[in-house]
């Protein structure tokens, strides 16, 4: 069975279960999962974890991302991107130096409404479910960060005013479409996301990335698997000798005189074994990996 970790590059008018659900077929492998939904609008980094791999996707899911999104001002949506239903339009009477000037207020730590539009469960109900049916139901503030937000050369024009280019890394849990709505809010003009494209995620780049058209017409699709431990590259590498390999088989810590933190840990003849943690002395399991 296929393990291991697929990079895709997902399209525009996919959804993530959709990529999932190809692979699937394609590779023949019940077990599959990704690291971080798109929005079908979206293009770019969709980390898929295969088989044994996904032991790996609670991991990932907690990672940075960045992207390239484009901020549509003087519309406002109820999805907060350019495929909702347009709420209302404003003229918009500022431009990049304004939008430069208010773009410090968003860095940093940053308390954000998720959006109602989203998968979010509120008391065993998705929120888009909700919004679907016309509802809209109060959302506390969730904390999320954003590393890096900066805006980029060029700007378009629509007929409902300038179109500019943001690129965004931040923590999990945040809402890019809600961060362009916020800035229309604080400009007064109202706007929206009207274009996404994921460029890192879970420590993945484009530059590894594959087609879903690439992939469905590939004779070797596992050629672009990617190990799973390439999931871990933060973390340094230990090498356990064959009385520990035995005991992380069987769940159990054993000694180790390294710093206290988390490793990499493999065999003697190099595979990975887990993702291990020292601690007061022992080295434990975080997550194995080994194939059972």
């Amino acid at each position: 069975m296929a393990s291991g970790i697929l990079v895709v590059d997902k399209p525009e008018g996919w959804t993530s279960h959709d990529v999932v659900a190809k692979v699937r077929r394609l590779f023949g492998e019940r077990r599959v999962g990704h690291s971080g939904t798109l929005d079908p609008m979206a293009t770019g980094v969709l980390p898929v974890f295969l088989g044994r791999a996904t032991r790996a996707v609670s991991f990932a899911v907690d990672s940075e991302k960045e992207y390239i999104a484009g901020l549509q001002l003087g519309v406002i949506t109820d999805t907060q991107d350019t495929t909702g239903t347009i709420l209302e339009t404003r003229p918009v009477s500022v431009g990049r130096k304004e939008l430069e000037a208010l773009l410090p207020q968003f860095r940093g730590e940053q308390m954000q409404r998720p959006p109602m539009y989203s998968a979010i469960k509120q008391n065993g109900k998705k929120l888009y479910e909700l919004a679907r049916a016309g509802q809209e139901v109060e959302r506390a503030p969730r904390p999320v960060t954003f590393y890096t937000l900066e805006l980029l050369e060029g700007e378009g024009q629509s007929q409902w005013g300038p179109v500019f280019t943001l690129r965004v890394r931040c923590s999990k849990g945040t809402y890019v479409r809600t961060l362009c709505h916020d800035i229309g809010q604080a400009l007064g003009c109202g706007g929206a996301m009207c274009a996404l494209r994921r460029t890192h995620a879970a420590g993945f780049g484009l530059e590894q990335a594959v087609t879903m058209e690439t992939l469905m017409e590939a004779e070797d699709r596992a050629a672009f698997l990617l190990p799973v431990d390439t999931c871990f590259q933060q973390y340094p590498a230990l090498t356990a000798s064959r009385q520990e390999e035995r005991k992380i088989h069987n769940g159990m810590a054993y000694p180790c005189q390294a710093e206290e933190k988390r490793y990499r840990v493999y065999g003697p003849e190099g595979g990975f074994l887990m993702l291990g943690e020292v601690h007061q002395g022992r080295m434990e399991t975080v997550k194995s990996f080994f194939e059972v």
